[in-house]
């Protein structure tokens, strides 16, 4: 079972060395690749994975030339997977490559891979955020109708046949949101599973910068889910 992970990364030059050492030690030796998509980064990312790749055959990189949007990067590298399941988690450091594997379990237990959805459930994160996510999948809860929990949570596993079944998937942060909400709205069996959330390693966050960034957040995310019920109905 070829498996594809896809990472995202943001002017993440600082975190690249440890994050491909961890993926080395979690998928040596397996049928995984690991796709590592520069979104349009502004710092020395390139360079540095040019330095780095050399030395594991098992990644491959994407270059965005302009960040459009986080779950952008997402798409690019999925478009390019060559793996029957597909996910993707975060490059920050804040998530464990190894999840990707624990994931992966699920899928090997079931006949029908095409049948399931995988999610990670956060533990470890401030109480505040912790507040925060409680709130927007209540929300979001209602609004779709259908129960949401830890909606950003990651990593995200599915098989490749429900990924081609995307239409309009959104470019930003609400890629979370739609993925799941659609996997729901398939009837696939939700599998969650508990990942430690650590803090940042290096750098700050790229959205969650206080109230004013989470505000913005449930703006976009508010407008979003309401054009996305509209349309699907």
């Amino acid at each position: 079972m070829k498996a594809s992970l896809v990472i995202p990364c943001f002017n993440e030059s600082k975190s690249l060395p440890e994050l491909l050492k961890k993926c080395e030690n979690a998928f040596y030796g397996k049928d995984i690749e690991v796709i590592i998509v520069d979104n349009g980064s502004t710092d020395n990312t390139q360079e540095v994975l040019k330095a780095l790749l050399k030395h594991y055959s098992f990644v491959v990189s994407v270059k965005v030339e302009k960040n459009i949007g986080y779950g952008s990067g997402i798409l690019h590298g999925l478009y390019c997977a060559k793996g029957e399941i597909l996910g993707w988690t975060h490059a920050d450091l804040q998530t464990d490559p190894n999840d990707f594997n624990k994931g992966l379990i699920f899928f090997e237990e079931v006949k029908y891979k095409e049948s399931i959805f995988v999610k990670g459930e956060r533990y470890g994160r401030p109480w505040f955020d912790v507040l925060f996510t409680k709130g927007m999948a209540l929300f979001e809860s209602i609004l779709m109708q259908t129960k949401m929990w830890d909606i950003n949570a990651q990593p995200t596993l599915f098989h490749k046949s429900f990924f081609n079944s995307w239409h309009e998937p959104p470019h930003d942060f609400s890629l979370d949101l739609f993925v799941y909400f659609m996997a729901k709205r398939s009837k696939l069996l939700i599998k969650r599973f508990p990942v430690i959330f650590s803090e940042r390693v290096h750098g700050n966050s790229k959205w969650n910068l206080g109230l004013l960034s989470k505000y913005r957040f449930i703006i976009r995310t508010l407008i979003y889910s309401i054009s996305l019920k509209r349309r699907l109905k």
